[in-house]
């Protein structure tokens, strides 16, 4: 009896340390499948801070977009305004280039007939005759003046720059400098222009003609985005020759640039 139950004991802690066996086996690879799902889920955590910080970045980064966008539209509509604003003094210089040539074809043309109009003395009644070099003068500003009507600059500069070297103490002298002045701008050479009219305002300065010289200089200053030298033209303008037609003019454009 004693010996079957030696047997027994013996076949118990057999199984006992075939199971504690197992059980430490399992154990283990429990342990190791723990520890093998923490490296992932440690990875798998590293990996999803990285999505959302790239998710942040490119939340951050439509943000930056969608205000460039914004931000260029902006540009575009002001682009726009600018170019309607430009196209409007074009055409307010186109009108008031029209009536000064108008007003300086009719008064050359007055000149001319007063020129060629009889002179009565008391004896013996006698007519003054147009002397040729008046004659010479008048067709030369006209034929520049003519040029510069068809939209022809180039033509007019060489006009009006050899009507001054050919005449240069004559009234119509102002006249000429400005409209040299005036198809430089029409060619958009803006510093030439400029500086042709600056030269009309220092050489003329009693010329009725300056008015206009300073109008176009703040036309060439905007062009040349020179806004605050503009403005300070402008307001010189208004000041100095105030209820002329140039003077007129500036007092909108000076407001426009406000």
């Amino acid at each position: 009896m004693k010996q079957a139950w030696n047997l027994f004991f013996a076949a118990l802690v057999s199984t006992s340390v075939l199971v504690s066996s197992a059980w430490a086996a399992d154990t283990a690879e429990l342990s190791r499948q723990v520890q093998a799902l923490q490296q992932s889920s440690s990875s798998l955590d590293g990996r999803l801070a990285r999505m959302e910080s790239e998710a942040q970045k490119n939340q951050n980064l439509l943000g930056m977009l969608k205000e460039i966008e914004a931000l260029k539209a902006e540009v575009a509509k002001l682009r726009g305004l600018t170019e309607v604003q430009a196209h409007q003094l074009d055409t307010l210089d186109k009108r008031q280039t029209d009536l000064y040539t108008d007003l300086d074809q009719r008064l050359t043309e007055l000149a001319k007939e007063a020129k060629a109009a009889p002179v009565v003395v008391p004896v013996p009644p006698a007519a003054t005759a147009v002397s040729p070099d008046t004659q010479a003068e008048t067709a030369a500003y006209e034929a520049a003046l003519k040029l510069f009507r068809e939209d022809n600059y180039k033509g007019a500069i060489v006009g009006f720059t050899a009507f001054l070297k050919s005449y240069p103490d004559s009234t119509l002298a102002p006249n000429a400098q400005y409209w040299v002045g005036y198809s430089y701008y029409g060619l958009k050479d803006y510093k030439v222009a400029l500086a042709h009219q600056q030269k009309l305002v220092a050489i003329y300065p009693a010329s009725a003609k300056v008015p206009d010289a300073m109008l176009n200089i703040a036309a060439n200053q905007i062009a040349l985005n020179n806004l605050a030298g503009a403005r300070k033209t402008l307001e010189q303008l208004i000041a100095k020759y105030p209820g002329t037609p140039a003077a007129t003019q500036a007092s909108r454009r000076l407001a426009a640039l406000k």
